[in-house]
């Protein structure tokens, strides 16, 4: 299994990057897919999440409403659009995946069992 994000980049404050994640060697549509960051000095912290089919998602308190998660299962693909960056969305971008993530697991980035290696966001105030 292998997951690839890029996209990452800097921008300023108010701007907007999508970020997406290549999946290879899963049948992806049966997987959850998310999105972690990860500051330095902080804990990974969970960012978002889209069911198999993409009907749910879930984001966390931070990126609500500024943040979209999408997947394309034809395309093995999962995207985050951001907009309206802030300094503190500052961090590496990894994106997860797993088989068996239910609603009380979502947000512990332990219970996924796949991940891509990151990529850099900096957002300048």
């Amino acid at each position: 299994v292998q997951l690839q994000a890029s996209g990452g980049g800097l921008v300023q404050t108010g701007g907007s990057l999508r970020l997406t994640c290549a999946a290879s060697g899963l049948t992806f549509r049966l997987y959850y897919m998310a999105w972690f960051r990860q500051a330095p000095g902080k804990e990974r912290e969970f960012v978002c999440t889209i069911t198999r089919s993409g009907s749910r998602t879930n984001y966390g308190d931070s990126v609500k409403g500024r943040f979209t998660i999408s997947r394309d299962n034809a395309k093995s693909m999962v995207y985050l659009q951001m907009n309206r960056l802030k300094p503190e969305d500052t961090a590496v971008y990894y994106c997860a995946a797993d088989r068996t993530i239910i609603t009380t697991t979502q947000f512990n980035p332990r219970a996924y069992a796949y991940w891509g290696q990151g990529t850099q966001v900096t957002v300048s105030s």
